[in-house]
């Protein structure tokens, strides 16, 4: 079921030194409507552009003390927080350049275990059969992101990578018809 999505390990490269704009910052470059990952723990909260994640996936990051990595899955469209906290050792994740079922598959740098994005289940290695605790999250419009936490910060577009941010590399893909990419499974 795991195939090879194209890009080699890490060829999309996770952001794991993150940083950050205030939200009137990030209205110089992101549109009132455009999608971004929120997420909350406690009283911070902290919005992931689709845009960005678009082009690392993964966001190895902390907020109010807790690691989280924030990920996307451009083929499925799925937008997972995860704890990255597991038998008391933070884990880090990056990008295999492997695909199951048109999904994103990670793997953790302490123990090269891969895991399912769309589950945060470990599925080949050492943590194999391992679940990740996923975080509560909503994808939003940025305005909606603004209204409710105009305190909040962005992930900025200083990711120490040049990136088209703002381009889809997908277009088209979602077009109606179109099996999805590397997906054997029936077509529900």
């Amino acid at each position: 079921e795991i195939q090879f999505g194209g890009p080699p390990k890490d060829g999309i490269p996770a952001i794991d030194r993150p940083r950050f704009d205030s939200a009137s910052q990030a209205r110089d470059w992101l549109a009132p409507q455009e999608p971004v990952i929120l997420l909350r723990i406690g009283r911070a909260a902290r919005a992931y552009p689709l845009q960005i994640l678009m082009y690392h996936e993964i966001v190895n990051d902390s907020l109010a003390g807790v690691p989280v990595a924030v990920t996307f899955c451009p083929l499925c469209n799925a937008s997972l927080v995860f704890d990255r906290r597991l038998d008391g050792r933070t884990l880090d994740f990056g990008t295999t350049g492997r695909l199951r079922k048109s999904d994103l598959v990670m793997y953790d740098r302490q123990t090269e275990t891969w895991w399912q994005q769309f589950t945060g289940e470990g599925i080949v290695g050492a943590l194999a059969g391992r679940q990740l605790r996923m975080l509560p999250s909503e994808v939003v419009a940025f305005e909606e992101f603004v209204a409710a936490h105009p305190a909040g910060e962005v992930l900025s577009r200083r990711t120490g990578h040049a990136r088209p941010y703002g381009r889809n590399p997908y277009r088209g893909y979602d077009r109606v018809g179109q099996n999805p990419f590397l997906f054997d499974d029936p077509v529900d």
